[in-house]
């Protein structure tokens, strides 16, 4: 029971603080306004996550890693660079088109209502999330052949995928969904980016 109470106080605390920050950004996120959220006291809150760093690794790091996760999978088990091009980027998107309110929480909400402090907030949690990223775009890499600019091409693969899903995102907040199914166009744009990948590939390094 112990174990069960644990996860349910610890899981209600990371609820609330997610409420904050797609309200507010993470200067949103305060240990005074996670308590009053639940209707507990701030030491309440410091007991199971004792710094504001700690709060928001364990609100972003799982949806990051297993972001990375889905990517590296779709990486190594591809058959070709462009494979591994058209895999990577589907899997990315789809992985964010399950759950767009996790993509906002990891992409979106931490550029809200940036001032010094939720900047200085931000860079340690960056300490945490480069080896993730990191290892992602290492595998992503060796997955597309022998050509130039590997590292620059998974980064590439990443932030096409992440501008597709920006805009599903975007235009379902404000009620004017795309004319194509979100779907397709991920088809389409990871076919297109595939056959760049494939050309990169055989590009001397």
């Amino acid at each position: 029971m112990p174990t069960a109470r644990r996860r349910d106080t610890s899981e209600r605390i990371l609820e609330a603080a997610a409420a904050l920050v797609g309200a507010g950004g993470l200067e949103a996120v305060t240990f005074d306004a996670v308590a009053a959220r639940l209707g507990v006291t701030k030491q309440a809150v410091i007991y199971w996550f004792p710094s504001k760093v700690a709060l928001l690794s364990a609100l972003s790091l799982p949806g990051l890693r297993d972001e990375a996760r889905v990517a590296i999978d779709a990486a190594t088990e591809a058959s070709s660079p462009a494979d591994a091009a058209r895999a990577v980027v589907r899997a990315i998107i789809g992985f964010h088109l399950a759950d767009l309110s996790r993509f906002r929480l990891m992409y979106l909400s931490p550029q809200i209502g940036v001032t010094a402090v939720a900047r200085q907030t931000a860079a340690e949690l960056v300490k945490q999330v480069h080896p993730v990223t990191s290892e992602m775009y290492a595998a992503i890499a060796g997955a597309l052949g022998d050509g130039g600019g590997k590292r620059e091409t998974a980064v590439a693969l990443h932030m096409a995928a992440l501008g597709h899903v920006l805009m599903v995102s975007l235009t379902e907040a404000i009620g004017d969904p795309l004319r194509h199914a979100p779907e397709t166009l991920a088809d389409r744009l990871a076919d297109v980016l595939a056959d760049g990948a494939g050309a990169c590939a055989g590009r001397a390094p």
